[in-house]
């Protein structure tokens, strides 16, 4: 067994430097509604800190719509570079600019005239739903730049090339940071704005990193290589829905997913405004540690992409393995973390007594799905690698919406569980969608292994 796992090392520590830049700029896209949480719940009260839970249950739905549209490029890059066709990777990026593009306008109407129109009519708290809609208005201005950026991350990324979106990541939270601090308390004679200064914020902060990004991968000599190749003006039917392909059943799994967790924080919000705030305290958290397992789910894709590319299924199978391990050790840690300062851990967003009492309860739930939550997430960007994208697709709907939030909602409301209730519901979906994933990976993988053979 030891000297299995000494012939792995190499794959590990490659996947872990891949990942590690990677964990950084996933983690940066949910620090900033993580600032925006945290910053509200200290500064602005109870009732704007249940507005962010559910302008944020609404506006994730839509938002990982574009990021999975986005996310289609990746792969695709890692196979094209794989084979060593760098014309084909700068086409690539052309057909998925566009793309963007129009997702971002598009995503923006949805958010104006469906996300605002869902918040009036879910049976909220009217106070709440008063707080919201400024914040999710400005909210949704800031996706088209947030697409466009991630247009070029997502080319990079593919590449291989992960600290630049990482270093711009950690600059524009520091940025997204400060300026919301200022708007919503009123500082250097400015007017108080409560919850729309962080939405303000957030827009800055996107439309900057979006600037630097793509002056990034147009000027660097790194990829001089590729972008000289790179037109804007190129757009091909195949390329396009080659990335759509792939762009829109990853898209999918993230609605399924967080569209879970939105549900789940909408019915918290039908037992109290405390519910919900205690909801998005724990998910807050729970999240921070998600989107690192997403960055090494991450490098999986990049890797098994690659990998895949050029038909060394060997090196493939390696480095899923060592993806697996990796996120396992990660999120052992984590729940130990959350199992242990549980109590304290919900101080670092609110002040409110009853809110850290249920969400110390609920940090204990998040420890024993953290484990989940990592390997099915890992399975995803192994499939992806491998282009494997509608079957897991399903997988995600039936583990989310027929396991997950149905017994969420019976624990939660029917038998009056409260809040833990819609959490174990939850809880059941992970493990649910993480044991079906897998026997698809070991499944896909050997079905290539014997037409090798």
């Amino acid at each position: 067994m030891l000297g299995r796992i000494k012939s792995y090392k190499p794959y590990y520590w490659s996947t872990f430097l891949l990942a590690g830049p990677v964990v950084v700029s996933q983690l940066g896209h949910t620090l900033v509604q993580t600032a925006d949480t945290v910053i509200v719940g200290h500064f602005a009260g109870t009732i704007p800190l249940a507005a962010v839970s559910l302008v944020h249950s609404v506006f994730m739905v839509v938002l990982v719509v574009g990021l999975g549209i986005a996310y289609g490029l990746t792969p695709l890059i890692a196979q094209e570079n794989g084979r060593g066709n760098k014309e084909g990777c700068a086409k690539l990026l052309s057909n998925s600019l566009w793309l963007n593009v129009i997702a971002g306008l598009l995503l923006y109407c949805l958010v104006y005239y469906g996300s605002m129109y869902a918040v009036e009519h879910l049976d909220q708290d009217p106070r709440v739903v008063k707080e919201a809609k400024p914040y999710l208005f400005l909210l949704s201005l800031s996706i088209l730049p947030l697409m466009v950026f991630n247009t070029f991350k997502q080319f990079a990324e593919g590449l291989g090339f992960t600290k630049q979106a990482m270093n711009i990541t950690i600059w524009g939270n520091i940025l997204n940071i400060i300026l919301a601090i200022i708007l919503v308390k009123g500082m250097f004679g400015l007017p108080a704005l409560g919850i729309r200064g962080v939405g303000i914020a957030t827009l800055i902060d996107r439309v900057m990193m979006m600037v630097v990004m793509s002056a990034y991968v147009m000027k660097s000599p790194v990829f001089r290589p590729y972008i000289q190749y790179f037109k804007v003006r190129y757009l091909n039917r195949e390329k396009l829905w080659n990335i759509l392909k792939i762009g829109a059943p990853v898209a999918m799994q993230y609605v399924f997913e967080i569209g879970a967790f939105a549900g789940a924080a909408l019915i918290a919000g039908k037992i109290s405004a405390e519910a919900q705030a205690s909801h998005q305290v724990a998910i807050t958290l729970a999240a921070m540690t998600y989107m690192m397992a997403s960055g090494i789910a991450s490098a999986a894709t990049i890797k098994t992409g690659n990998s895949f590319g050029n038909k060394n299924y060997f090196r493939l199978q390696r480095f899923a393995a060592s993806s697996y391990l990796l996120v396992l050790i990660f999120m052992l840690i984590a729940a130990a973390v959350f199992a242990i300062f549980n109590q304290y851990l919900p101080y670092l967003i609110t002040d409110d007594v009853a809110v850290v009492a249920i969400a110390a309860q609920l940090l204990i739930i998040a420890g024993f799905f953290q484990l989940f939550d990592g390997t099915q997430v890992v399975g995803l960007g192994i499939l992806r690698g491998m282009g494997d994208v509608n079957v897991p697709t399903f997988i995600t709907f039936i583990a989310y919406w027929i396991v997950g939030l149905p017994i969420g909602y019976v624990l939660g409301i029917e038998l009056g569980w409260g809040v833990k209730g819609v959490w174990y519901g939850l809880t059941l979906g992970l493990l649910t969608s993480s044991l079906l994933l897998y026997a698809r990976y070991r499944a896909v993988i050997g079905k290539y292994l014997l037409q090798k053979d």
